[in-house]
C-alpha cells in the first residue's frame, strides 16, 4: 500500500472547470422539464405574496447587456423572495406597439399606405411576437426562472381591453380632453409625442437678431421705433403673433449714430447688443417698464396684413437675446399659454412632414422648414440687425434621432393639471432607491403639461371615440365598456374591420347625431399608456397578483417613462399609486465608461458572454456592480469575474470533497461539542447568513458580493481551509477532530449553496446535485437559510478576531524569515513566541493547538525577552528558525521523533499510531512511500 492512501485525501467528481458555456444550456432544459418554476410556485402558495411587476421591455431585436442587467437583478429578488417565505410569481410581459416596428416594415419594403390597413396590421402584429420568441430565448438563457408560458404582451386581447378601461375610467372623470395645444411633433415619425419620447443633443442652430417696427405705440413709443427681437427658429416668424416683454424687466428705447431709426432692447442686455449691432455712439431716448408696453401694436415684418400685439409674459428672462421673445403660438408651449391669455391667432406653418405650408406664403411654401432661414434673412431685408450660429441642446426624436419641432395641431390629451397634487402625494407615500430618485420623479410630476395621448400612427391600440355628426365627441363610460369588451373578445383590429355604427352599442342615439351617422377616431394611444396601463393589465387582472405592486424596478429613464405613465394612470383610476417601492438602475457602460454603440464597435452582446464565460459570469458580475449609478463592463471586467467565480467554484469544491464521506445524520457533532476554532467558524458563518438575507432583503447585490467574496477568501481559504488538511487529510477517518470540521465544512457548503442559489442558480444545482443527503430534489426548491445565534457568541468572536491579528503579525515574522532564507514553507519553522500578558491570556484562552493554526511544526511561547532581531510589535514579538528532526513523509511536518521504523517508512509516532489504528494490514504486510 502506498503512503498516501493512509490518508484522507478528499475525492470528488465535481469538477474545478465548470463548462458553463456547454451545460447552462443542459440544465435549464432540464429544470423546464422538471417545472422547477411551477414548483416553486406550488411551494410558496398561500405565503405572504410580494409582486416584482416586470416594466415591459420593447419587442425589437436580441436583447442588450442593459436588457440583461435587468432582468437578472429582477431575477436575483424573485428568486431570493420566493426561498425566503414569500409567494413571489413573476409575470414577464413585453411592449409590442409603436413607431419601431413599423419602422422595420418600412425597411423591408412595406409601404403602410399603399396595403390594405387591416392587412398591414396582422404584418406587424407577426413581426412583434417573433420578437417576443426571440427576447424570451435570450431571457430564458440567462437562467431567469418566470412565467415564461404566459407573459404578458400589450397586443394581446385581454390586455388591450383593460388598457381600454383604464382610457374609460380616466374619460369618465374628465380627464381626457382634446385640444389644439403646441406639443412635440416628430416630421421624422409624422406624429406627435410625449416628453418620455425626447432625447436632448447638443445642435447648432441660426439665431437671427430682427426689428418689428411699431405701428400703434399706444402714446408710449412713436411710430419711428423698432422693438428688437430674438429667434433661434427662424422659420416660426411666419408664424408670429406677438412679442412678449417681461413686465417688470427694464426696457430703454435707445438711438445709436449711423442709423435713422431708434431702437427698444432690454436695459441689462444693452451694451453686448451694440457690439453685436455694431451701433455707434448711443444715445438713450428713453426707458420705460415692460408693463408700460402692453398692448403696443407692431408690424409683421414682412407680411403687411398682420398685426403683432406687444404682451406680457413672465417667461422672458435676461440670460440671452434682447429682452423680447418673438411669439408664435402654434411653435411653443410658453407662446401658446400666454397666446391664449391674449387671444392671439394660433396658426401653423408647417404640415406633419416638416414642410412649409401655403399659409406660410409663397416664398416658403414647400421647403422643409429648417432649409428656409436664409430666405427669411432675405424677406427681413433691413429689418435684419445680425445672425450667428449658437449652439445649444435641442430635443430630438429618441427613436428616429432627428430634431423635433413644437407644433399646435389637434390632439387629445390626458390631464394631469386636474390631480397634479394627489400625484405628488402619492410620490411623497413611495419607497425610491435610490433616494433621489423621489425628488426626480416628483420635480417631473410638478412641472409637466397634460400627457398628450394620442398619436398619428397605425401599430397601436386605438383611441375609443367616436364622433356624432356636430363634431361631438363621444367617450362614455356605456361606449368605452362595450369598446372593451369587443376587444376583449376580438381584438383591437375589430376597430378598423368594421363601420363606426357597427362599433357602438346596439340601438346607441345621440343628440348631435339626428341621422344616426357616426365617425370613428383614427388616431391611436401613445405606447407609454399602453405600458402604463399594465398594472390594470397584469396586478389587477391576473389571479395571484395583487395591485398595487411591491415594487418596479427599472432603468432610471423610466422616471419620465413607465415610472411615470403608470403613476399617472393609477393615481387617476384609483387615487394611489401602483407601487409601492421604485427601484431604479443607471446605464451599462463600456470599459472606458462611454456610451455603447455599435458605430463604436464597443457593444457586449449577452450572447458574446454566454459563449465565452456563460451566463453565470454575467449573473456575478450584475452583483458586482453599484447598479443604482452608471456601471462599466468589458470583456476584461468579465475576465476578472469570471476569476472570483473560480475562487468561489474551487472553495466549495474542496468542502465537497472533503466531506464525501460525511454522513450528517450519523457524523454531526453538537456546535457545544466542537472545537473553539470550528465555533469561530461556525459563528461567522452564520453572521454571513444574516448579512445576506438582510442584503437581499434590500435589494443590495453589491453587499452580498462583497460578503460572500470576503468570506471564501479571507475567512474560508485563507485561514480555515489553510490548516484544515492538517486535519481532515492526516487525522482518522472517524477521529472527533476530523468528524467536528466536516461538520462545519457541511453547514457551510450546504448553507452558502442556498444563499447563492438567486445569483449562481446553474452552480448551485450542479453543487447540489452532489450533497446525496439533502431532500430535495434541487436546491430552488429549498429555503433560505436563517442566521443562527449561540450563547457566549460576541465573546468568543472578540476572542479570536483578536487571534487574528495575532496571526497577522505571526505571518508577516515568518515571511521575513522566507526572504532571509531560513525557511521555505511556514511547516519547516519553529516559531518562538515573546507576549506581553495580554497576548498571553489570548493564546491560553483559545484552547487551540496554536502550531496548527499558523501551519508551522514547531511553536514556543516564551516568558524570556525578545532577542535582537526578532520581528517585534507593540504587544509581541517573534523569532523564526528552521525546525528540528525530519520531515514527517505523511503529514509533511519536521518533527524530532521521526526515525526508520521496521516497514522502512520514515513517520511522527502521532502518523504511525494513526496508521496502525486505521491500517493494520498495511502494518504487517510493508508499504512503500509513495
Amino acid at each position: 500500500m502506498k503512503l498516501k492512501e493512509t490518508l484522507n485525501l478528499g475525492k470528488t467528481a465535481f469538477p474545478m472547470r465548470a463548462g458553463l458555456p456547454n451545460k447552462e444550456p443542459i440544465w435549464q432544459t432540464e429544470w423546464e422539464q422538471a417545472e422547477i418554476y411551477k414548483k416553486r410556485q406550488a411551494l410558496n402558495e398561500g405565503k405572504p405574496s410580494f409582486n416584482l411587476h416586470d416594466g415591459p421591455p420593447y419587442a425589437n431585436g436580441n436583447i442588450h447587456v442593459g436588457h440583461a442587467l435587468n432582468k437578472i437583478s429582477k431575477d436575483i429578488i424573485v428568486r431570493s423572495k420566493s426561498m425566503s417565505g414569500y409567494n413571489a410569481p413573476y409575470i414577464p410581459g413585453w411592449d409590442t406597439h409603436g413607431l419601431p416596428i413599423e419602422q422595420v416594415l418600412a425597411k423591408k419594403g412595406v409601404k403602410r399606405k399603399e396595403i390594405d390597413l387591416v392587412e398591414y396590421l396582422a404584418m406587424c402584429k407577426e413581426y412583434a411576437l417573433s420578437q417576443v420568441d426571440k427576447q424570451r430565448d435570450d431571457f430564458k438563457r440567462l437562467g431567469v426562472s418566470a412565467d415564461w408560458e404566459n407573459p404578458y404582451i400589450t397586443l394581446k386581447p385581454e390586455y388591450e381591453a383593460e388598457q381600454i378601461r383604464v382610457f374609460g375610467a380616466m374619460a369618465d372623470k374628465g380627464y381626457i380632453y382634446r385640444g389644439a395645444k403646441p406639443v412635440y411633433w416628430s416630421w421624422s415619425s409624422e406624429s406627435a409625442l410625449a416628453e418620455a419620447e425626447i432625447e436632448y443633443h447638443d445642435i447648432d442652430s441660426t439665431s437671427l437678431y430682427y426689428a418689428n417696427k411699431v405701428k400703434d405705440g399706444k402714446g408710449i413709443l412713436t411710430n419711428n421705433t423698432y422693438i428688437v427681437v430674438w429667434t433661434t427658429t427662424p422659420f416660426t416668424i411666419t408664424a408670429s403673433r406677438g412679442l412678449t416683454v417681461g413686465p417688470d424687466m427694464d426696457y430703454v428705447v435707445v438711438k445709436p449714430e449711423n442709423d435713422t431709426r431708434q431702437f427698444l432692447v432690454a436695459e441689462g442686455l444693452l451694451d453686448q447688443l451694440v457690439d453685436k449691432f455694431g451701433w455707434e455712439n448711443v444715445s438713450v431716448v428713453e426707458k420705460h417698464k415692460g408693463y408700460e408696453l402692453e398692448m403696443i401694436v407692431v408690424e409683421h415684418p414682412w407680411d403687411k396684413k398682420v398685426d403683432e400685439l406687444v404682451i406680457l409674459g413672465d417667461h422672458v428672462t435676461l440670460d440671452s437675446g434682447t429682452g423680447v421673445v418673438h411669439t408664435a403660438p402654434g411653435f411653443g408651449e410658453d407662446d401658446y399659454n400666454v397666446g391664449v391669455k391674449y387671444k392671439l391667432e394660433v396658426m401653423v406653418t408647417v404640415d406633419e412632414r416638416g414642410i412649409m405650408m401655403e399659409n406660410a406664403g409663397p416664398d416658403f411654401q414647400g421647403q422643409f422648414y429648417d432649409k428656409v432661414t436664409p430666405l427669411v434673412q432675405d424677406k427681413l431685408g433691413d429689418l435684419l440687425l445680425a445672425s450667428e450660429v449658437i449652439n445649444h441642446s435641442y430635443p430630438f426624436d429618441w427613436r428616429t434621432k432627428k430634431p423635433i419641432i413644437w407644433r399646435a395641431v389637434p390632439q387629445w390629451f390626458a390631464s394631469v393639471s386636474d390631480f397634479r397634487q394627489d400625484i405628488l402625494d402619492e410620490i411623497d407615500k413611495t419607497i425610491f432607491s435610490p433616494s433621489w430618485g423621489k425628488t426626480r420623479l416628483y420635480n417631473m410630476i410638478r412641472d409637466r403639461g397634460d400627457w398628450v395621448i394620442s398619436r398619428q400612427r397605425a401599430w397601436g391600440v386605438p383611441l375609443p371615440i367616436f364622433y356624432a355628426e356636430d363634431g361631438t365627441p363621444i367617450m362614455t363610460k356605456e361606449v368605452t365598456d362595450h369598446i372593451a369588451d369587443l376587444f376583449e373578445e376580438n381584438g383591437s383590429i375589430i376597430w378598423w374591420q368594421k363601420e363606426a355604427k357597427d362599433l357602438l352599442p346596439e340601438g346607441f342615439t345621440h343628440p348631435g347625431s339626428p341621422n344616426g351617422q357616426f365617425t370613428k377616431e383614427t388616431d391611436i394611444m401613445d405606447v407609454w399608456f399602453d405600458s402604463g396601463s399594465s398594472w390594470n393589465g397584469v396586478m389587477n387582472a391576473r389571479e395571484g397578483l395583487e395591485y398595487p405592486a411591491d415594487l418596479y424596478l427599472e432603468g432610471s429613464d423610466q422616471y419620465r417613462g413607465w415610472f411615470n405613465s403608470s403613476l399617472i394612470t393609477s393615481v387617476a383610476v384609483n387615487g394611489h399609486a401602483p407601487y409601492k417601492q421604485v427601484l431604479s438602475q443607471g446605464f451599462v457602460l463600456d470599459g472606458k465608461g462611454e456610451k455603447m454603440s455599435k458605430s463604436l464597435g464597443n457593444t457586449i452582446l449577452p450572447s458574446d458572454v454566454e459563449k465565452q464565460f456563460g451566463a453565470e459570469i454575467l449573473r456575478l458580475w450584475v452583483t458586482s456592480v453599484d447598479s443604482s449609478n452608471d456601471v462599466r463592463i468589458s470583456m476584461d471586467i468579465l475576465k476578472q469575474t469570471s476569476e472570483t467565480y473560480r475562487k468561489i467554484r474551487n472553495t466549495l469544491r474542496f468542502l465537497i470533497a472533503n466531506t464525501s464521506d460525511f454522513v450528517p445524520a450519523e457524523h454531526t457533532v453538537s456546535y457545544e461539542d466542537l472545537r473553539p476554532v470550528d465555533k469561530y467558524m461556525t459563528i461567522k458563518f452564520n453572521r454571513l447568513v444574516n448579512t445576506i438575507n438582510k442584503a437581499y432583503e434590500s435589494f443590495d447585490f453589491m453587499a452580498i458580493y462583497k460578503a460572500v467574496v470576503n468570506f471564501i477568501t479571507i475567512d474560508l481559504s485563507a485561514f480555515y481551509l489553510d490548516f484544515a488538511k492538517d486535519v481532515v487529510y492526516i487525522e482518522a477517518a472517524d477521529s472527533l477532530p476530523r468528524r467536528q470540521m466536516q461538520t462545519v465544512f457541511y453547514d457551510v457548503l450546504v448553507n452558502i449553496t442556498k444563499l447563492l442559489t438567486p445569483i449562481l442558480p446553474h452552480t448551485a444545482e450542479e453543487i447540489w446535485s452532489y450533497l446525496e443527503h439533502e431532500e430535495a430534489e434541487y436546491v430552488q426548491l429549498t429555503e433560505m437559510p436563517l442566521a443562527k445565534t449561540f450563547d457566549g457568541q460576541d465573546s468568543i468572536l472578540e476572542v479570536w478576531e483578536s487571534f487574528m491579528s495575532f496571526r497577522t503579525q505571526a505571518q508577516k515574522a515568518l515571511e521575513e524569515a522566507r526572504n532571509a532564507k531560513v525557511i521555505g514553507k511556514s511547516l519547516e519553522a519553529h516559531l518562538t513566541v515573546y507576549p506581553s500578558e495580554e497576548v498571553k491570556t489570548l493564546l491560553t484562552a483559545l484552547d487551540s493547538d496554536i502550531a496548527q493554526l499558523l501551519i508551522v511544526s514547531q511553536l514556543t511561547i516564551s516568558d524570556e525577552q525578545a532577542p535582537e532581531g526578532a520581528v517585534t510589535f507593540d504587544d509581541v514579538a517573534f523569532s523564526v528558525e528552521r525546525a528540528e528532526g525530519e520531515v514527517c513523509e505523511r503529514s509533511r511536518r519536521i518533527d524530532p521523533t521521526v526515525k526508520m521504523r521496521s516497514y522502512n517508512v520514515k513517520v511522527s509516532d502521532h502518523s504511525a499510531a494513526i496508521i496502525e489504528a486505521n491500517f493494520p494490514e498495511a502494518v504487517k504486510e510493508g508499504f512503500e512511500v509513495d
